[in-house]
């Protein structure tokens, strides 16, 4: 029972996210913070800011595949299709309804002024997304150069965004992996350090730990 309670709260949730929210993934994001992270605290904010950066770097629609990770994270694979469904349904029945009359209503001017207005209040709320992504993401010098010069290969240079994914990956991997490297020294480098400490002391390593049991032994 409480399966089904769970798996028809995660359908509810992301119908009306998907119902409410127009523009596309990065517009939804307020909302799934809303509702994913502070109400429901069904994933973390850190999590669904990864969910977003892997949601950008796979084929898909990003908030589609948000839901897919946070429906699987909270019931598995039932819950992917559960939440999936969910967030793509409004958009197939309002998609579905507005092709069916578009043409009918596209050439009245008001209809074509509130679309205008429609794209101008999308495009903030993609903005202050954006935003706030970069503030989580940009946390050192390495990242706000990636986040820069990644811009101004896709402004000015024209480059398609999958190859700039890709090398943002190798370069995020690459400076992991130092940083981690750096952190944990190797283990022979503190034997070599130990050995060093009792040269100087003039007692080789071996009669030093000899005498460390004797006394021991004579206490």
């Amino acid at each position: 029972m409480q399966i089904m309670r769970d798996l028809f709260q995660l359908f509810l949730t992301f119908f009306k996210i998907g119902a409410g929210t127009f523009g596309g993934g990065l517009a939804m994001l307020p909302i799934l913070e809303r509702e994913v992270v502070e109400k429901r605290r069904w994933i973390s904010s850190s999590q669904l800011y990864d969910y977003y950066a892997i949601g950008q770097s796979t084929p898909g629609i990003i908030a589609v595949n948000v839901a897919t990770f946070t429906g699987y994270v909270r019931r598995g694979i039932t819950g992917a299709i559960v939440a999936t469904t969910g967030i793509v349904c409004p958009a197939l029945i309002i998609i579905t309804l507005i092709a069916a009359f578009f043409e009918n209503f596209s050439h009245i001017i008001w209809i074509q002024k509130a679309l205008s207005g429609i794209n101008i209040s999308v495009s903030v709320v993609i903005t202050a997304s954006l935003i706030k992504i970069a503030k989580k993401s940009c946390i050192d010098i390495l990242t706000v150069c990636i986040a820069v010069v990644s811009f101004l290969l896709m402004l000015v240079f024209n480059v398609q965004g999958v190859f700039i994914v890709l090398a943002s990956s190798v370069i995020g991997i690459i400076a992991q992996y130092k940083k981690i490297k750096a952190a944990c020294p190797p283990a022979e480098s503190e034997s070599g350090n130990r050995q060093e400490k009792a040269e100087e002391g003039g007692i080789p390593p071996e009669e030093d730990e000899g005498a460390g049991d004797s006394r021991e032994a004579e206490k």
